[in-house]
């Protein structure tokens, strides 16, 4: 038997999530944070490691797969490293892993910065150790790669079959993922009793701002879609993220698989942040049942209706692409003509999804060609190598990481969730692929 932890709170109650307040200046680098108390009727967290799934006997989960089984697993560990890979090398990354860094560090990085606008310098400064350990700094996965495993947990729980087991897989995961987001915005309220208001609250965690405005919409009763839609950032593309790895409850069913992220995604967004997670998730689906990139992308454009920005963005990037002769030279029309340079931040989802599918086309599903090219679009950075990365290396499968990237991204620092700290990706694909359901004919 698959052994797991299972949810033992209510499927409104409160679950974890945390990243602690920076320490004050001079303070060195903070030793890594405890771990919130549990809510009433909760269990207390384990390790921040993610546990090693095992079968009867002690034997790892794997070591009696069929070829078809381990090689849809290979698929479920391409898709979380190629995922991170693409996170680690958008260049915001070294931005969140510097949270980890004590806050006087940050500071003389925008100290820096401001002399050189004032002095019309062009030595721009970068994230900085001084005397402090550099080891967050250096290359890594981020926010991307943490909020996909924050989605991977809904689908543990939800394949413990000793929990809610009256109930279908499919409804067992739209409880635990409700049971998720409504753990979390129990941190939000408490964090806001502490506050004058929810806005100013020091949350135990970092987030979009589509995330903590629906964490803070659950926190004073709202449900979703009045979470996602009574939002700010409703078009962002955070839930494409999670949409991601939320397809692995679907494999080969893109529909089944692009139902279950607008579930997810109505707690945080709406219009095309829900369109974009359906687009990835239906994507993804294909990919993880080894169909190829253009019937994945086919999928994906189901999901995104013509009249929304996010579709015709998507359809003109495609075009795009079937005129590029690769990647790298789909770059400058995807940054002149998809990619917007009007709004404060690049994280609009009827951006980062046309790149992300357009560039997983051109390169022919290969992600040493799609990561690379998506990390050249700076604008759209945070998200777009992530999004292509997933696509690209669930059809490539864990063969299509390379050696050095699988083991500079396998290991989740914690910089925005940090009970996630230590979560090893490949231990995560095999828990994931150990609880999923048989696939159909096989």
């Amino acid at each position: 038997m698959t052994t797991l932890e299972p949810a033992t709170a209510p499927a409104p109650a409160p679950h974890e999530p945390a990243t602690p307040p920076a320490p004050a200046d001079g303070e060195r680098a903070p030793t890594p944070p405890e771990p919130p108390a549990p809510a009433d009727g909760e269990r207390a967290p384990r390790e921040t490691r993610t546990p090693r799934v095992t079968v009867a006997g002690g034997a790892r989960a794997g070591d009696k797969r069929s070829e078809g089984e381990a090689e849809a697993s290979r698929r479920a560990e391409g898709l979380l490293l190629g995922l991170a890979a693409g996170d680690a090398a958008g260049w915001p990354a070294a931005r969140h892993r510097a949270a980890r860094m004590p806050d006087w560090t940050r500071r003389l990085t925008r100290e820096l910065d401001t002399f050189a606008e004032h002095n019309a310098t062009t030595t721009l400064p970068v994230p900085i150790a001084l005397n402090q350990p550099p080891e967050p700094l250096r290359l890594g996965p981020s926010d991307d790669a943490e909020w996909a495993a924050f989605a991977a947990e809904a689908l543990l729980r939800a394949g413990d079959d000793t929990v809610l087991n009256d109930l279908s897989r499919e409804r067992r995961t739209r409880a635990a993922i409700d049971l998720t987001w409504n753990a979390l915005a129990a941190e939000v309220a408490a964090a806001a009793d502490r506050a004058p208001e929810i806005e100013s609250a020091v949350l135990p965690l970092r987030a979009r701002i589509s995330v903590r405005a629906g964490l803070g919409n659950l926190a004073t009763g709202l449900r979703p879609p009045a979470t996602g839609h009574d939002n700010p950032h409703y078009f962002d593309d955070a839930a494409c993220v999670r949409a991601c790895v939320l397809a692995m409850a679907h494999p080969g069913d893109p529909r089944s698989a692009a139902d279950l992220a607008e579930f997810d995604a109505r707690y945080t967004q709406d219009g095309d942040g829900v369109h974009g997670a359906r687009a990835m998730a239906a994507a993804l689906a294909l990919a993880l049942a080894g169909a190829d990139v253009d019937a994945c992308v086919t999928a994906a454009l189901t999901e995104l209706p013509e009249e929304t920005e996010i579709g015709r963005n998507a359809r003109q990037a495609l075009q795009l692409a079937a005129a590029a002769d690769n990647a790298f030279a789909l770059v400058p029309p995807l940054e002149h003509q998809i990619v917007d340079h009007v709004y404060s931040y690049g994280i609009a989802a009827a951006e980062t999804v046309p790149v992300a599918l357009a560039l997983a086309t051109a390169a022919r599903g290969r992600i040493a060609q799609a990561i690379p090219a998506a990390a050249c679009l700076s604008r759209v950075a945070d998200s777009a190598p992530a999004l292509a990365g997933a696509l690209t290396g669930a059809l490539g499968g864990g063969a299509s990481i390379p050696a050095s990237w699988r083991e500079t991204c396998r290991t989740l620092s914690g910089c925005v969730l940090p009970r996630l700290t230590g979560t090893d990706l490949v231990e995560l694909a095999e828990l994931l692929e150990a609880v999923q359901p048989a696939r159909p004919g096989g």
